[in-house]
């Protein structure tokens, strides 16, 4: 008689009842978790990466003009060192800079050098009207509205500029000698020192004659409009040309290195 051939098992997969050692079990429970840790912290890992290079690395950006640049996305409130010291160099070269002239164009576009009538300026402890040159009315504007500080500014700058700018007789120059690196004081404000020599020229003393002008400039980072609107005033663009790289100057005064720690 021919034996019965063994009825083979079927195989139980995730089936009820089948039992494994307690260690066996605790190890793939441990060995299980391991492995989910290690992907979360792959996620997690890849994530931060992925956003670091994306706030670091640079990326082009195409300008109104057609031209592309690299640039790199930082906070909001932050200025490099390069802008800042640009910003105040050009700012104070404006501000104090006369030789009685302005540039304006003719019908047919054409530039027309023409003497300045300038921008009469009073209050404050004025007792009488000062005139400040456009380019100087201008180049205020980088000052800060705040506690009326662009107004005194101006004020004590129209009682430095001379008559004899106004007559064509005297030119006055800012030349920088030296400009810091900004020093940081909080978030979104630094500190510049400027220095430089403030050159008279005249016309019976074409050497010019020159008087130090040394001074630690305040600014603050701010949010101003790289598109301005079309139908707005020529002074009115002008402004935002001005205030573009986003900061304004909110004290200015004389250099101590004395004071510095």
């Amino acid at each position: 008689m021919l034996n019965a051939k063994p009825k083979k098992e079927r195989l139980k997969l995730l089936s009820m009842g089948v039992s494994v050692p307690t260690g066996v079990g605790l190890l793939c429970t441990a060995a299980f978790s391991m492995a989910l840790i290690s992907l979360l912290l792959q996620i997690l890992n890849y994530g931060a990466t992925r956003s670091l290079i994306k706030n670091q690395m640079p990326s082009l950006v195409q300008l109104s003009s057609g031209e592309t640049i690299s640039a790199i996305a930082v906070d909001p409130t932050e200025r490099s060192s390069e802008v800042i010291k640009k910003f105040v160099s050009d700012s104070l070269i404006r501000m104090f800079s006369w030789d009685g002239l302005m540039q304006t164009f003719n019908q047919k576009g054409e530039p027309v050098t023409k003497p300045d009538p300038g921008v009469e300026v009073s209050g404050g402890k004025l007792n009488r009207l000062y005139r400040v040159t456009t380019k100087a009315y201008e180049a205020a504007f980088a000052l800060s509205e705040k506690q009326n500080f662009r107004a005194a500014f101006l004020q004590k700058l129209a009682t430095m500029t001379k008559t004899d700018v106004w007559s064509g007789d005297m030119q006055v120059s800012l030349i920088p000698r030296f400009i810091s690196e900004p020093r940081k004081i909080k978030s979104g404000q630094w500190e510049v020192d400027l220095v430089a020599t403030l050159v008279t020229f005249q016309k019976r003393e074409n050497a010019g004659s020159g008087i130090p002008f040394n001074k630690t400039v305040t600014v603050e980072s701010i949010t101003t409009p790289q598109t301005p609107p079309k139908d707005i005033t020529d002074l009115a663009k002008k402004i935002y040309a001005i205030r573009a790289p986003g900061l304004e100057i909110t004290k200015v005064v004389d250099l101590n290195l004395g004071e510095r720690k």
